[in-house]
């Protein structure tokens, strides 16, 4: 994957009905009410819980940015109408499987075929740097992501066992899904 012309802290990829976009400071407020959500809070065990506003300030106007800046991803801020709905990334991960792809969206924006939208976008944008392949994971026990990825244009490939950490110390499979630039 060719990142050598892309300017990582300021990119912006675009659909038909989304924007998606670095942070700003302004969205801290948004990620922060969207993060108290319990769906969030269950299928996304890397956010803190609690998940307090500092905690978003810190995701937003920190960490994100510093993930562009040293090229280890490219964390969105999902945006639609010119209103917060969602966030979603491309994780560069060394290794055969490729980019990443992750993506929740607000509880107050589902249903309207965000995440699959961005997922495809943000699945197209590595591919169409170069990346030979992307891949996400989906809890198994999580249908709507796994039919997400599937409404995205990614194929499952099969389960990973025991790959997922949950907060209790307990461990559960995860369904790999994947893209390919023929896809």
């Amino acid at each position: 994957m060719d990142l050598s012309l892309i300017d990582l802290p300021s990119e912006v990829v675009r659909t038909e009905r989304l924007v998606l976009r670095p942070y700003r400071p302004e969205d801290a407020d948004d990620v922060h009410r969207a993060c108290q959500d319990d769906e969030i809070q269950r299928w996304i065990t890397a956010i803190d819980v609690p998940y307090t506003a500092e905690s978003a300030r810190a995701w937003v106007e920190d960490i994100a940015p510093g993930e562009r800046l040293e090229h280890r991803g490219m964390p969105v801020a999902i945006e639609a109408d010119g209103e917060f709905v969602g966030a979603g990334g491309v994780h560069f991960v060394p290794g055969r499987l490729g980019p990443e792809i992750g993506y929740w969206i607000a509880p107050w924006a589902r249903r309207k075929g965000y995440a699959a939208e961005a997922a495809h976008a943000l699945g197209g944008w590595a591919l169409g740097l170069g990346a030979p392949r992307v891949h996400l994971y989906a809890d198994v026990r999580n249908e709507a992501s796994q039919a997400v990825a599937r409404r995205a244009g990614f194929r499952q490939e099969g389960v990973v066992r025991s790959s997922l950490g949950y907060r209790d110390g307990t461990r559960g499979d995860a369904a790999l899904f994947s893209r390919l630039p023929a896809d």
